[in-house]
C-alpha cells in the first residue's frame, strides 16, 4: 500500500522531528511504501527559514522526496502566497497513492488532489491542521480574508473526499471547526509526539552522563533545560534565564539551546554567565533528545512548540506556559502551568519543586509512566491512518 504525504501548505525540513518527518518515518517502518511531495520551504543550518532547490532525492529514511517549485508564468510572490506549484499534477500521478495524508490544507493547489481523488475514488484522504490563533489569523485581514476566506475555501474543497481532519492540538481542532466550519464528526485530535527510537537511544547510550560532563554539570546538580527559537514571540526564555540567576542555590543550573534573533542576542549573552546559565547555540533536532534526557526539569515559558510533546514523551517533568488548548500534555500531574510572564513566578515554581522533593518525584513518576503511552510517534502514526 502506498502512502503519500503532501507538505505543500507550509515547510518540510529534512533531519527534523516534526510531525511531517515522523509520520512518514514510522509509516515506512510499518512496511508501507511511502513518498513525500513538498515545497522548497525549509530551514538552514541555524534553524532559520530558507528556500532550497527543487528536485527529487531520498531523505534520511530512504523515502523519496519531491520538492516542487512555485508555479511558473505568474509573479513569484503570487505563487508563493497562494501556494501554487509547478509539476504537482505530474508528481501526484506518478506517486499513484492509496492514501494521501495532507499536512495543512492551506494551499490553493489542493484542488489538484480533489481532481485526483475524483478520478480515483478508492483513495483515502486525511488532512491535518497546525494553525491556531497563536500562529495564524493574528490580525483582522489574516483571520477574515485569508483563513475565513481563502483557506476555508480550500478546506471545503477537500472536505467531501476526506475521511478525517486532524488538529494536532486541541485548540487546532477547534480552529478546524470554528474558523473553517468543518463538520464536527470529521474533526479529531491527533497529537504530536516523540520519536520512539531516539527516546530509547537517549536512555540507553549514556546521553545523560555525556551531556552533563560536556557542560560541567555534576550528578547532584538540578539541571533545567529549555530549547527552541528565541525571538520576539518567545522572549519569555529571557525571564527563565533571569529567574535561574536569581535562585540562591549553586546546584541549580540551566542550559538554553536554540537560535536567537539579532535584536535579542545581547540580552541572551548578558544573562548567560557560562556556568549557572549556559547558552549553547543551535543544535540538531535529533540531538535534542540527548539534551532533554540529561535534564531534571524542562521549562517552556513561551508559546507552544513541538518540543512540549517530545519532552512529555521522554518522560520529563515540565513547567510550561498556560496556553489555551494545550493542556493535553498534562497526564495527571507531570506538568505545572505558568500563568504569568514573570521572573518571579518562574523562580517561585522552580524553588517550590526543589524545596518539595515529594511533589517533584510525583511529577517525575507520572511523566515516566505515562509519557510514551500517549506521545509515541510509532503509535500516533498507526492511529493516523
Amino acid at each position: 500500500m502506498k502512502i503519500l504525504h503532501v507538505c505543500l501548505g507550509c515547510f518540510y525540513i529534512d533531519n527534523y522531528s516534526y510531525q511531517e518527518n515522523m509520520l512518514p518515518k514510522f509509516h515506512k517502518r510499518m512496511g508501507y511504501d511511502v513518498e513525500i511531495i513538498a515545497s522548497t520551504l525549509s530551514f538552514d543550518k541555524n534553524g532559520n527559514g530558507c528556500n532550497i532547490d527543487p528536485g527529487i532525492y531520498d531523505n534520511e529514511y530512504g523515502i523519496k522526496v519531491t520538492r516542487l517549485p512555485y508555479k511558473k508564468g505568474i509573479p513569484a510572490k503570487v505563487g508563493k502566497f497562494l501556494r501554487l506549484y509547478e509539476g504537482f499534477v505530474m508528481a501526484l500521478d506518478a506517486a499513484s497513492p492509496d492514501i494521501i495524508f495532507v499536512h495543512g490544507c492551506q494551499f490553493c493547489d489542493i484542488n489538484v488532489i480533489v481532481r485526483y481523488v475524483k478520478k480515483h475514488p478508492n483513495v483515502t484522504v486525511y488532512v491535518d491542521n497546525h494553525a491556531d490563533f497563536s500562529n495564524s489569523a493574528t490580525n483582522w485581514l489574516s483571520k477574515n480574508v485569508l483563513h475565513k476566506g481563502l483557506w476555508k475555501h480550500c478546506a471545503h474543497q477537500i472536505e467531501p473526499y476526506t475521511k478525517k481532519f486532524y488538529g494536532v492540538l486541541p485548540v487546532r481542532v477547534d480552529f478546524l471547526k470554528n474558523i473553517y466550519g468543518l463538520p464536527t464528526e470529521k474533526c479529531e485530535l491527533l497529537v504530536m509526539g516523540a520519536d520512539d527510537e531516539l527516546v530509547e537511544k537517549a536512555k540507553t547510550d549514556g546521553a545523560c552522563e555525556r551531556v552533563r560532563k560536556q557542560y560541567g554539570i555534576s550528578d547532584d546538580d538540578f539541571l533545567i533545560l529549555t530549547g527552541g527559537k528565541i525571538d520576539k514571540w518567545k522572549t519569555q526564555t529571557l525571564l527563565l534565564m533571569q529567574a535561574v540567576q536569581n535562585i540562591q542555590n549553586d546546584k541549580v543550573r540551566l542550559i538554553v539551546f536554540g537560535s536567537v534573533t539579532k535584536e535579542l542576542m545581547d540580552q541572551v549573552k548578558a544573562l548567560a554567565d557560562g556556568k549557572k546559565v549556559q547558552y549553547i547555540g543551535w543544535i540538531q533536532s535529533k540531538d535534542s533528545y540527548d539534551y532533554f534526557e540529561a535534564a531534571d526539569l524542562v521549562v517552556f515559558p513561551g508559546r507552544h512548540s513541538v518540543m512540549w510533546e517530545q519532552v512529555t514523551g521522554q518522560g520529563k517533568p515540565m513547567l510550561v506556559k498556560d496556553w489555551e488548548g494545550t493542556h493535553h500534555v498534562d497526564l495527571g500531574g507531570n506538568v505545572v502551568f505558568l500563568s504569568k510572564d514573570s521572573v518571579e513566578e518562574i523562580q517561585s515554581e522552580i524553588e517550590r519543586l526543589i524545596n518539595n522533593p515529594e511533589e517533584y518525584e510525583s511529577m517525575k513518576r507520572i511523566a515516566e509512566k505515562e509519557g510514551m503511552r500517549i506521545f509515541s510517534y510509532k503509535d500516533i502514526s498507526r492511529r493516523a491512518i
